[in-house]
């Protein structure tokens, strides 16, 4: 018996006037969202998704000119005035925001906001509301729910708040919950433990979830079923399985194929989509993504595909559909390039050692006579060394203290504790001419290039900077920097442009090639892809690898995402805590982690492989991370460990009161005193 859906949009397009011309948001969309079910609508920046949920809701700035239907029960939703909207909102439909924080009112507490939204669809006592808000906070598993409720948002971690803006979706009980992008900005760990409380939310109140992202890992363990987004429009939409195991959209291929795997054992080079999306406001003719289509014949120009039905439960927007298939089997669209890793040097040389480095901030109160009340401790005792033409990540959640040991080996001062040596040279004993030297061959990447990068200098002057510091000739400048631009794959002519005229890849790519104007011998890299897109995040890791290969740089790496990390390093440290709690060889450590910590991390990290994903193991870590204030004693790990609950009350007691030490297990380093054997 066929399913009725809950909601149906039909024909949907939204616009917006501007400047430059209108915006076309969304172009003639269709989808049918059924109970219970979970949709994952994907695509890059600028697809328009955000725009279609918040079309489903009603909350569109006024500027907006929609056409279409989107049906709840037989009511056309377009039709309906913000009041009549809002009787809807928040009982039938539902949303979680990507930023929970400016979702979240700062002056009401947790408790009284939710007792609000059932208050206004409810006909219950403040005072049960207000218990209800408790009991919905416990669903989402917050500690101490009951006094939570009285807490302000600027209270909570991010991952909580998140919690809290699912317990506010779900205190109706809505047919239908709307989530953009709701793990974004989250650690990988609070991410799984977000998604989990998602699929939870949906179990509880029978609601369809029409998640909304960038991630194509994150829909692959979590919906039913997907819909591509390209330049506003549905490009191909069907069930996870068969979309993800024969994609018939070039564009679906390219998105697929652009997502590094933690579960790889080879290395190969990741698809790169050439080109960038169409404006919206100039679309080119035809199809939207012929400009950047391997699969491009002049046919594609003739007319702008319909989403047509294509093997039965799947749609297809596009004219060559049916030689797809072919193409693929041919290795004519988007091949993938099996690698034999990013290391071309057999050198042993040591860059960079790091020994017992510890960094930690003083905790000042009072406003008029400061005074000094505790210590952050942001980096605990940890050590590691770089060797020359390698790659070494450090990893782990957001707080963890990977940036402040980045920023404590760039200062090329003498540290709070332990020892930084660079090129053989203490960095305690440097001159001021010899720290100035070494600046030449240390170099750093930003997480945001636009940040980095000066608004007001166009970007072959910038690449140019660091040469005029070393009063490299002018001519030599021009030279190099037409150089750079080119190895990273962007065109010279271009270099009187500004950075605002450059796409969030551009830019990036801008910012690397600045980092290798004095051809530097090592390159710190801070989470340079996190604010990436994914097609665009292969192409810079794509570059790195080659840059890699053809310069024999050394790479420090610093990221949150794991499957970045299988995709570019060679040697992984763990931190937990400001402590590093693993550390060796990245297919060692990825194949058999033996801290509980690095395992938990692995098993959060999604795989972009619906059958792989939806039936492999994953741990969810209980808490948040520990305050940096106030670290627990013994092992740091100890109160989030699910090995430690499995055993004794004397190992219990063990890892509650000595702390371990790092030691060798099994060819890698692990700070545990019950490591995870083979």
């Amino acid at each position: 018996m066929k399913k009725t859906p809950v909601l149906q949009i039909k024909n949907l397009t939204v616009n917006f006037p501007s400047e430059s011309g209108t915006v076309n948001a969304v172009r003639n969309v269709s989808l049918d969202i059924f109970p219970g079910e979970v949709l994952g609508v994907v695509g890059e920046s600028g697809s328009g998704k955000s725009v279609l949920s918040l079309s489903t809701i009603g909350l569109l700035p006024n500027s907006a000119r929609v056409s279409g239907e989107i049906l709840l029960d037989g009511e056309n939703l377009l039709q309906l005035s913000d009041q009549e909207m809002s009787k809807h909102r928040g009982r039938d439909i539902a949303m979680v925001f990507q930023d929970p924080l400016s979702a979240l009112n700062p002056v009401q507490t947790i408790g009284h906001q939710i007792a609000e939204a059932l208050l206004i669809h409810q006909e219950i006592s403040y005072d049960d509301a207000f218990k209800r808000a408790g009991e919905l906070l416990d669903e989402m598993r917050i500690p101490r729910p009951f006094e939570r409720v009285k807490s302000y948002p600027h209270e909570f971690s991010g991952g909580m708040r998140q919690r809290v803006m699912i317990a506010l979706a779900i205190a109706n009980a809505p047919k239908i919950i709307l989530a953009d992008e709701p793990s974004t900005a989250l650690d990988v760990t609070v991410q799984a433990q977000v998604l989990e409380l998602l699929k939870r939310a949906s179990q509880l109140t029978g609601a369809a979830v029409v998640l909304v992202t960038h991630d194509m890992g994150v829909v692959a363990g979590l919906a039913d079923r997907i819909a591509i987004m390209y330049a506003g429009k549905i490009v191909e939409e069907g069930p996870i399985e068969k979309v993800f195991e024969s994609p018939a959209m070039p564009y679906t291929i390219g998105l697929i194929r652009s997502i590094p795997r933690v579960d790889e054992s080879e290395k190969r080079r990741l698809v790169s989509i050439a080109g960038s999306p169409p404006s919206p406001v100039a679309l080119p003719p035809g199809c939207a993504f012929a400009p950047r289509c391997p699969a491009y014949t002049e046919i594609c120009d003739s007319k702008v595909p319909d989403l047509e039905a294509f093997g039965g439960d799947r749609s297809v927007a596009c004219l060559r559909k049916d030689e797809i298939a072919g193409l693929v089997s041919a290795g004519r669209l988007y091949p993938t390039e099996v690698t034999k890793g990013n290391v071309k040097s057999t050198s042993d040389l040591k860059l960079l050692e790091v020994s017992d480095l510890s960094k930690s901030f003083p905790l000042l109160k009072g406003n008029v006579f400061r005074r000094r009340v505790g210590s952050v401790y942001a980096v605990d005792k940890i050590s590691f060394t770089l060797e020359q033409g390698k790659c070494l990540a450090i990893v782990g959640e957001s707080g963890c203290g990977k940036t402040t040991t980045l920023l404590e080996v760039m200062n090329l001062i003498a540290p709070e504790n332990g020892r930084i040596v660079i090129f053989g040279k203490d960095v305690s004993e440097l001159s001021k001419s010899e720290r100035l030297v070494i600046r030449k061959d240390l170099q750093i990447v930003f997480q945001d290039p636009f940040a980095s990068l000066d608004p007001r200098l166009p970007i072959g002057e910038a690449i140019m900077e660091p040469m005029e510091v070393f009063s490299v000739s002018k001519s030599e400048q021009l030279t190099r920097m037409q150089e750079l631009l080119e190895l990273v794959g962007l065109n010279p002519a271009h270099a009187n442009r500004f950075p605002s005229e450059f796409s969030g890849g551009q830019r990036q790519r801008i910012a690397i090639a600045r980092a290798l104007a004095l051809n530097p011998k090592i390159l710190i890299l801070d989470e340079p892809v996190s604010a990436l897109d994914v097609s665009v995040r292969a192409g810079v890791l794509n570059l790195l690898a080659e840059l890699q290969e053809k310069l024999g740089i050394s790479y420090l790496f610093v990221s949150h995402d794991l499957a970045v990390v299988q995709h570019v390093a060679d040697y992984v440290a763990v931190m937990y805590l400001g402590s590093i709690v693993e550390s060796g060889a990245v297919a060692q450590v990825f194949n058999s982690p033996h801290h509980p910590y690095t395992k938990a991390l692995l098993s959060a990290v999604p795989i972009p492989d619906p059958r792989v994903e939806k039936s492999r193991e994953r741990i969810i870590l209980e808490g948040e991370l520990p305050s940096p204030i106030n670290p627990p004693s013994g092992c740091r790990f100890h109160n989030r460990c699910f090995v430690t609950k499995s055993r004794s009350e004397a190992d219990q007691a063990k890892c509650a009161s000595e702390r371990p030490e790092l030691r060798m297990v099994e060819g890698a380093e692990v700070s545990c005193h019950f490591p995870l054997l083979r």
